[in-house]
C-alpha cells in the first residue's frame, strides 16, 4: 500500500490529504521537497519504534486524536509568539509560499495554474488574491521589455 495516496505518511511521489482533512472534502496529491520527505521519513521510522502506525497523525493533540483546524491555529500563534515574530499567522506562510511559486514557476517551466493546482484553488482568481505584488520586480519586467 502506497501510504501517500491513502493521506498518511509520505510516499516516493508525495502524499494526498485525506478528503475530510480537506476545504471542501476534495483533495489532491501534493509534491512534498525531497528535504521534507527524508524528514518524514526519519520521523516515521522513530515513531514505528513508539508504536506510533502510518494512519496516526504526525502532530497529536495532547487529548490524543489529530489536531482540530483551530488548534493548529492556536499552536502557530504561540510559535511565533514564543519566536518573537509579529505579522505572521497559521495562513502566512500559505501566503509565502503561493507567492514565491508564482515567481519561480517559470524556472520549473510550470505556470500559475500548476500553482493554482498546488494550492489547491478551484479558481486561478482565489490562487491571484494570494500573489503578494513587487514593485522592484515589476519595474525589472518592464525594463527587459524596452
Amino acid at each position: 500500500m502506497d501510504h501517500g495516496d491513502a493521506g498518511g505518511w509520505p510516499s516516493r511521489r508525495g502524499t494526498q490529504p485525506a478528503g475530510s482533512n480537506t476545504k471542501y472534502g476534495g483533495g489532491g496529491r501534493i509534491p512534498l521537497h525531497s528535504e521534507l520527505r527524508a524528514a518524514l521519513r526519519s520521523l516515521q521510522r522513530e515513531s514505528a519504534a513508539w508504536g506510533i502506525g502510518l494512519e496516526d497523525p504526525i502532530i497529536g493533540s495532547f487529548r490524543g486524536g489529530a489536531l482540530r483546524a483551530n488548534s493548529i491555529v492556536n499552536w502557530f500563534t504561540a510559535l511565533y509568539r514564543e519566536l518573537g515574530l509579529e505579522g505572521c499567522s497559521s495562513h502566512s506562510g500559505r501566503r509565502t509560499f503561493i507567492t514565491m511559486a508564482a515567481r519561480r514557476a517559470h524556472k520549473a517551466g510550470a505556470s500559475l495554474r500548476d500553482v493554482q493546482l498546488l494550492a489547491g484553488h478551484r479558481s486561478i482568481e482565489t490562487t491571484q488574491r494570494y500573489i503578494d505584488g513587487d514593485s522592484d520586480a515589476q519595474r525589472r519586467l518592464v525594463a527587459l521589455l524596452g
